[in-house]
């Protein structure tokens, strides 16, 4: 089973938005794909994929609840299901007191039960919940975690139930210093948790035409400690096309979402985008992201042909098994 947490230190990595690219190519690849959004701010999986709508109800039934043993409802009823076809539990805005609530229940239950808190196994309950409780293995091929960014119980739950880390990281000051930090980060992680924790790639993500970029890419490209599989270069326009489409990248390009102006306001509709080379190759560079970790991170199987079906533009093929960056052919 493929189990990962997109893990980013710093901000501007495309951390959420690599989440739903990798969701989506998995899912595409023929994996019933699962993501969990533990991301309470705003501008999170949730509001990308366009779900959640009581993600501000304080009586809602969400996540945090089942954490902590205390639900409102059926498990099973937090799942939603996206255009796309990944599944995920969207993220709620208890997320932000979790550690408070965390605190609240151990006092309770430690207090009860005669028992030391630093025997309170905090970092297990997720763990529990998926796996113990719930055997989200017999349901799904692929589970991803988007994370808060923060070094703290929600985020060491995450790590502690899916053991597996992807790190998008930005290549220029901060992202050379996630680079020589990240061994040591993994490291103190699974030290702390005493599980070992896997590194399943690094991606560096905006990657630009500049010469520091192109050092800090080499820098990345060249470590023994850490496999790169792809490096995305810098496709803003595509990634923020992504919050207008309510979805992957995959689904920008296939419905040609664009932002423009009009009549001096900024709108944004299906239909207009041009269908550009080098953002079809972006699309390529993500399928072979979602493959390497599908395959040489947890040895799975999978479709190497994406099959894109762009409006007004007919079908285009890529093939990862062919030397060519993309085979087109229109039906």
């Amino acid at each position: 089973m493929i189990t990962a947490v997109i893990y980013s230190e710093s901000g501007g990595t495309y951390k959420t938005t690599m989440t739903a690219n990798i969701a989506v190519a998995l899912e595409r690849m023929g994996q019933n794909t699962l993501v969990l959004d533990l991301d309470p701010q705003e501008g999170n999986l949730t509001s990308l994929f366009d779900v959640g709508k009581h993600r501000s109800d304080p009586d809602a039934d969400n996540l945090v609840k089942h954490i902590l043993d205390m639900p409102d409802g059926d498990f099973q009823d937090l799942i939603e299901s996206t255009a796309e076809g990944v599944d995920i539990i969207p993220s709620h805005d208890m997320l932000s007191d979790f550690t408070s609530n965390l605190e609240q229940k151990i006092s309770y239950e430690t207090g009860m039960q005669n028992m030391n808190r630093e025997e309170y196994p905090r970092f297990e309950l997720l763990y529990d919940l998926l796996w113990n409780t719930h055997q989200l293995n017999e349901e799904y091929d692929a589970i991803l975690i988007d994370p808060n960014a923060r070094a703290e119980d929600l985020l060491y739950n995450a790590i502690f139930a899916l053991r597996t880390l992807i790190a998008p990281v930005k290549p220029a000051g901060k992202g050379n210093l996630s680079l020589e930090g990240l061994e040591e980060l993994v490291g103190n992680m699974g030290t702390q948790l005493d599980i070992e924790i896997g590194l399943s790639c690094v991606i560096p993500a905006g990657v630009g035409q500049t010469n520091a970029h192109q050092q800090y890419q080499q820098q990345f490209e060249n470590t023994e400690a850490f496999a790169t599989p792809v490096t995305i270069g810098n496709r803003e326009s595509l990634m923020d096309a992504m919050w207008e489409a309510r979805g992957s990248a995959f689904r920008v390009i296939e419905e040609r979402w664009k932002t423009f102006e009009r009549d001096d306001k900024m709108v944004s509709e299906s239909g207009q985008r041009r269908i550009r080379d080098r953002e079809i190759a972006t699309l390529r560079k993500l399928y072979e992201l979602a493959r390497f970790i599908a395959t040489h991170t947890f040895g799975t199987d999978i479709d190497p042909v994406l099959e894109l079906d762009i409006r007004d533009h007919g079908n285009r093929v890529i093939n990862l098994n062919t030397d060519e960056k993309t085979e087109a052919r229109t039906v």
